[in-house]
């Protein structure tokens, strides 16, 4: 197996999930007790979020470009932004780099596509689902995306930041999404995108009528297969 670079603590939370999905990866495919072969440059999320509300993403690009030049002199083969609204930075990792570095959103497209679906919801941070840098590529795909109304977006939000990127997981808040998804359901999407790495922490299929489309654990096995993939063509 390849060296995977994970862009982590974006949360930290997020991050422990890439990096027990990726283990758990190896160990199913090459038996216990192997694991991923991975290296992980870890943010300072209290630095990370303050840039955000500035909107200093100048200043995010710079340290998100630094951060893929450690991975690929570390050895890694490619890399992954373990966080989705943290995208809005992947041109500046991908310029700085010479190795592959996987963008959630094109990979989650490809899972949809394989489903059939041309409408899905998008949950996320607000600046996922307000932005385009995510909506684009799922546009570029062919599939017609729906967020949720402002005051939803609000409410989501504010969970993933005060809640679920500090590892605190509440029952009326999953209740919240819930009826959130429902809604969004009834307005005739198709299938639901968990468009912040941390949602999944939350969220679960069996929560949810239609199929959801976790992009960590799409994120992850992408980066698995790549590498995988890598090693078998030597």
């Amino acid at each position: 197996m390849k060296k995977i670079g994970l862009i982590g603590g974006i949360t930290p939370e997020s991050t422990i999930l890439y990096y027990q999905i990726l283990n758990q990866l190896n160990s199913e495919s090459l038996g216990k007790p192997h694991s991923a072969e991975v290296i992980i440059n870890s943010f300072d999320f209290g630095k990370i979020e303050k840039l955000q509300k500035e909107g200093r993403w100048d200043l995010l690009d710079k340290m998100m470009e630094e951060a893929g030049k450690n991975l690929e002199n570390a050895g890694a083969n490619c890399i992954l932004i373990c966080a989705n609204t943290m995208h809005l930075c992947i041109d500046a990792v991908r310029n700085a780099v010479k190795i592959p570095v996987i963008h959630i959103a094109e990979v989650t497209s490809k899972k949809i596509i394989e489903r059939k679906l041309k409408k899905v919801a998008l949950l996320g941070t607000k600046y996922t689902m307000e932005k385009d840098f995510f909506i684009d590529v799922l546009t570029s795909f062919g599939i017609k995306t729906v967020v949720p109304e402002l005051e939803e977006r609000d409410i989501i939000h504010a969970i993933i930041y005060k809640e679920l990127s500090v590892g605190v997981m509440k029952p009326v808040s999953k209740e919240k999404y819930v009826n959130i998804i429902n809604r969004l359901i009834k307005s005739g999407v198709e299938g639901v995108i968990l468009g912040c790495t941390e949602i999944p922490l939350l969220i679960q299929q069996e929560d949810v009528a239609v199929p959801i489309f976790d992009t960590t654990e799409i994120h992850a096995t992408a980066a698995f297969e790549f590498a995988t993939k890598q090693q078998q063509s030597q």
